[in-house]
């Protein structure tokens, strides 16, 4: 059994009762948190292997990025300014329908990189580009050798959608199942596998509840964009004659088990139905103003406790996969949305990246606060900067103060992937050559000139 000993830092525990210890400590044994509390800890737990000085730091659970596309990390400012429709036909269809298996293993190496560096210890990545079969396996592969913890969700369209990232519902049903033989509980348990179907205007229903079936049988989860633009509310309205969540609702579908990315043009009565079933809404408020796809209800969410999680979506729509930035976007989003500057608080908003991610990801038991028996998913930021000097509110100092930049360690099932803001599990500059070269390589076989 190997020991981590975390003392002298600022411990945002984001248990039940809000405990926030200043200072505290955390004690990590092999891959779970031992002990966690204030002051300082016994002479007992300070005989740890390794002991870490966390003064001026803030200890936070590992957020969650509930949604993100990491292939899009090669396309990042290809097509900005683009309303969301205009943007897939700029800039992701052309070059994704180009991409290989050791591309998308490469693009999301980075990519995780990023959601690391920006202290995200576990992400959702909606994959849908299987334009070589082997594509869903490099991304499994980078976040197996990185060791972060990953859900694939396995995205798929059936009908109405690009001819190049559509499948019949048979290869839908059969490769995902191969997935979730090959990778799910793989890496000691960290990758995970579940069905993503695209957009509800790209799946039938009948394969929706073909999927939804199999799902059931797994007990896992199911991940889907929806109402993330007015028009494409409208075209399920001149289609099926319902909204999103009326017609998930009236696959039987809609449940505690499905996460609601986006979630933007949402009416009262969907936005009861996903209270009374206890499904996920996953926000996205930085693609959302980038596209100009418009604001999510969050604060309508949570007054009737709706479960709400955060993400950055891809890089190709944000143009990052910060999730420290997403918690200042989403204060700062919904205070100016309704005019109100206390609607949202920083406690609520890092409630959302990590308890609200840990049940969009499955596992609110394991992740998404510092508890004793948890995973030891842990993120040090330091505060000791210009920026955040001098810290009268934690909290407030995560939420509006720092940075990307700030994060300064993390672990991953009490594994140290990063320490002093460095790498310790990859040679991130020979990535990062790598990537570009790799990238050149797509976009001139992509015919796509910058």
């Amino acid at each position: 059994m190997s020991t981590t000993l975390i003392q002298n830092g600022a411990v945002v525990t984001l248990n039940d009762a809000w405990d926030l210890f200043n200072p505290g400590y955390v004690l990590i044994e092999d891959d779970r948190i031992a002990a966690v509390g204030p002051g300082q800890p016994s002479m007992a737990l300070r005989k740890a292997d390794t002991v870490i000085d966390a003064s001026l730091m803030a200890v936070m659970p590992g957020m969650i990025n509930a949604h993100t596309h990491l292939f899009q990390s090669f396309i990042r400012g290809l097509a900005d300014d683009k309303p969301l429709l205009e943007w897939l036909k700029a800039a992701i269809w052309p070059v994704a329908q180009a991409l290989t298996e050791e591309e998308a293993y490469v693009a999301a190496m980075v990519g995780l990189v990023e959601n690391l560096r920006g202290g995200a210890t576990s992400v959702i990545d909606h994959q849908y580009v299987h334009t070589e079969p082997g594509n869903d396996d490099g991304v499994c592969r980078a976040a197996q050798e990185l060791g972060i913890r990953f859900m694939l969700a396995r995205g798929w369209a059936d009908m109405d959608y690009h001819p190049a990232f559509m499948e019949t519902p048979d290869q839908i049903i059969a490769e995902t199942t191969r997935l979730r033989r090959t990778w799910h509980g793989a890496a000691d348990g960290r990758i995970r596998v579940e069905f993503a179907p695209l957009i509800p205007w790209g799946c039938s229903d009948d394969t929706m509840l073909a999927t939804h079936r199999l799902s059931q049988e797994w007990h896992a989860g199911c991940h889907i964009h929806v109402a993330e633009t007015r028009i494409e509310v409208e075209m399920n309205l001149e289609r099926r004659g319902n909204r999103h969540i009326e017609w998930l609702d009236e696959l039987g579908m809609l449940g505690p088990g499905m996460q609601l990315v986006h979630s933007v043009w949402l009416d009262d009565n969907e936005l009861d139905l996903i209270a009374q079933r206890g499904a996920v809404v996953v926000h996205c408020p930085v693609s959302n103003m980038y596209l100009a796809s418009g604001v999510a209800r969050v604060p309508d969410m949570l007054r009737r406790g709706i479960t709400v999680a955060l993400a950055s979506d891809g890089p190709g729509s944000n143009n990052s996969q910060d999730m420290m930035e997403t918690l200042k976007v989403t204060a700062l989003l919904h205070k100016v949305d309704t005019l109100d500057a206390m609607i949202l608080q920083p406690e609520d908003v890092l409630w959302m990246a990590c308890r609200g991610g840990a049940v969009a990801f499955g596992q609110p038991e394991l992740i998404g606060s510092i508890e004793e028996g948890k995973k030891a998913d842990l993120v040090l930021v330091d505060l000791d900067t210009p920026l955040a000097m001098p810290v009268h509110r934690v909290p407030s100092a995560l939420v509006y103060n720092a940075g990307a930049r700030d994060v300064d360690t993390v672990f991953v099932d009490g594994r140290m992937l990063m320490q002093h803001k460095q790498i310790l599990v990859v040679d991130e500059k020979a990535l990062l050559a790598r990537a570009r070269e790799a990238c050149a390589q797509l976009f001139r076989r992509a015919g796509v000139t910058v």
